[in-house]
């Protein structure tokens, strides 16, 4: 049995996440379950659970998403939860995809591949796609082949059924496959289940989604042993493997010139994590919280 939890706030989009979904083959049984404190999200499920009686709703209070998975943690007794957003849509078969490394008991969490829905002719979208392919991508796929710890990404991984609460100020999809790691497991990366993800168009949305990300592995040390099992997300892992993997993605001169830009829009955003989390004392911190560019 495995439980898909779909985490939502308000997403106009959240049909598309639902329809991606309910459209699978999915081969082994399963409950669909969005998490989601607004009305509007409310409706839509009800509305879909008359076709799907599989598919259901779960009232949060609007604490944030740490506190609503903590919610489900509690509530759901299936052996696999596969964990992902209200605003992606998942690809073809990535549920069974997904699934499949679980039939090694050795292991214990499985991170999707995030593939960018945004169009490559812009700087913002070409960023989205360098990001997501010479980055997270080749990363994830290169540590999974060599039995190495890899980070997840929150738009869709799944895990075992052993999880009873996470932190609230650290990002659960850094957290969980560390917990794992400590007792012994494999975590795996499914690069054929897929997850389309919009990522923000302008500088300002880009900035708060890239800082509030980063942010939220900066608490890791609190909870796990970061000196043992170093960091996969961090400025100096950027610095030593993201540089020449970048520099390798561009096909033409705009490319190479929009790299150039993504070199020090990163630096900016690694200072300002920097500066916040040291000096400042701005932790990240559970909310719900909006990048508005990525909703359209």
């Amino acid at each position: 049995m495995i439980s898909i939890i779909i985490t939502a706030f308000k997403e106009p989009t959240i049909r598309k996440t639902i329809d991606s979904i309910v459209n699978q083959n999915i081969v082994v049984k399963h409950e669909i379950i969005v998490v989601s404190p607004d009305e509007e999200t409310k409706k839509i499920v009800h509305e879909y659970s008359k076709r799907y009686p599989n598919l259901k709703y779960l009232k949060d209070p609007g604490k944030g998403k740490s506190y609503a998975l903590n919610l489900v943690f509690k509530k759901i007794k299936s052996e696999i939860f596969i964990l992902t957003d209200g605003d992606v849509i998942l690809g073809e078969n990535s549920i069974n995809e997904i699934v499949k490394p679980f039939n090694d008991s050795s292991v214990g969490v499985v991170a999707g591949r995030v593939l960018s829905s945004n169009q490559k002719d812009e700087m913002f979208g070409y960023w989205s796609h360098l990001l997501a392919d010479a980055g997270a991508h080749n990363i994830r796929k290169e540590l999974s082949s060599k039995n190495e710890f890899l980070e997840c990404s929150a738009y869709l991984f799944a895990f075992r059924n052993i999880i009873e609460e996470i932190p609230l100020n650290v990002a659960e999809d850094a957290y969980i496959p560390y917990l794992f790691w400590q007792k012994g497991y494999k975590i795996k990366y499914s690069e054929n289940a897929k997850v389309y993800v919009k990522n923000p168009t302008n500088f300002k949305d880009w900035m708060k989604q890239r800082t509030r990300t980063s942010k939220a592995h900066e608490n890791l040390n609190k909870y796990v042993d970061t000196k043992f099992t170093p960091r996969v997300k961090s400025f100096s892992n950027e610095i030593r493997k993201g540089f020449f993997r970048a520099w390798k993605y561009p096909k033409n001169t705009k490319e190479y010139y929009w790299t150039f830009i993504l070199m020090f829009a990163r630096l900016y955003m690694w200072s300002k994590v920097f500066l916040d989390t040291k000096f400042l004392e701005k932790d990240y911190t559970d909310a719900w919280e909006r990048i508005e560019s990525t909703k359209t």
